[in-house]
């Protein structure tokens, strides 16, 4: 497992940064993208997030069964026994983007439909691209603790609740 404790500092580093990068590659593709809906009168732009905020709610809660869209297999063992820096970097780089990998906390599909329809500056897509590799990192981390799942399902829980909460104040305001 990459946070086994016979991998170097460094390697997680690689890893780590992986992360940040992909996430800020997507978060980028993402500012793109919203540039589409850009035309919609804001009511129509806000909505949206909002909505996907209170359904990832529900879903994390566990009140709504929802399938959430995504790729559902695993990047190969093979990146990372080639060559272990570069396999470590290219692993964190692809996990940091969320497309080739399983995602099966709802809190980035409600991350995505924010920035697709709030349209934030390219400088703030990068930090919250950036901010959705940290997580994945945390996650990561957390996991390696060995701590109880439940912890892991109160903070996926929490994050969709503030981002709800922050959604709606931000449509208010």
């Amino acid at each position: 497992m990459l946070f086994s404790s016979g991998w170097r500092g460094s390697v997680l580093a690689l890893f780590s940064g992986g992360l940040l990068v992909g996430g800020a590659v997507s978060g980028t593709a993402l500012w793109a993208l919203s540039g589409l809906t850009e035309p919609l009168p804001g009511p129509w732009r806000a909505w949206p997030p909002v909505l996907a905020a209170a359904l990832g709610v529900l879903r994390e809660a566990g009140v709504l069964r929802i399938a959430l869209p995504q790729n559902a297999r695993q990047i190969p063992q093979a990146v990372l026994q080639r060559d272990v820096r570069r396999g470590a970097l290219r692993f964190g780089f692809e996990l940091g983007t969320g497309v080739r990998t399983y995602v099966s906390s709802t809190a980035p599909y409600v991350l995505a439909a924010g920035l697709l329809f709030a349209r934030p500056d390219l400088p703030a897509a990068l930090l919250i691209g950036a901010c959705f590799g940290a997580g994945r990192a945390l996650t990561a981390l957390l996991g390696s603790l060995r701590g109880p799942v439940d912890r892991l399902r109160a903070i996926t829980v929490a994050i969709t609740v503030v981002t709800l909460v922050s959604l709606t104040l931000l449509l208010l305001g």
